[in-house]
């Protein structure tokens, strides 16, 4: 990969994986973090990586930094939900996009990666299994319990609007 390759892929995928990482973490300054350095580790791979796979290379080391960022800071934080409830606030629970953003939190960081990659990225299975490690039957059976998860919470009765 030559520079002006690298600088073409940072055009072309920094939004993406941005994106993709942000709404995992749900922190901006560690989803930038962990964005820079997998196109820090992309550059000093530079030699290595084909110019045709760079966004899948880039998507698998930013999944692999961030599930390793997770993993060492797995600190208790006060959640705005939580606040909210504590306080007797129950107005906020019916707008439908905060339901579902709740619902994506209860699930597991491998399903809600998956269901980013799948629905909000639009990829397809195998490249899914690329950039998370896992096989396409893997990633077809945890993404369809991801769905009935998400589904089993959102049409709660206290959920419905």
């Amino acid at each position: 990969m030559t520079e002006r390759e690298y600088n073409e892929c940072v055009n072309l995928y920094s939004d993406n994986v941005y994106r993709f990482i942000l709404k995992n973490l749900r922190h901006e300054e560690d989803a930038k973090d962990v964005v820079q350095g997998a196109f820090e580790k992309m550059w000093m791979n530079r030699e290595h990586v084909i110019t045709e796979k760079s966004k899948s290379f880039l998507f698998t080391v930013a999944y692999n930094l961030m599930i390793d960022h997770i993993r060492k800071s797995k600190r208790v934080t006060l959640k705005d939900e939580f606040s909210e409830i504590a306080l007797g606030s129950r107005d906020l629970r019916d707008n439908p996009k905060r339901i579902l953003q709740e619902a994506l939190n209860k699930l597991s960081e491998t399903q809600r990666s998956l269901v980013m990659l799948k629905d909000y990225e639009g990829y397809n299975y195998t490249e899914i299994g690329e950039i998370t490690g896992l096989n396409e039957s893997q990633v077809k059976v945890y993404l369809h319990r991801a769905r009935l998860q998400l589904k089993a919470y959102i049409v709660k009765p206290e959920n419905v609007l």
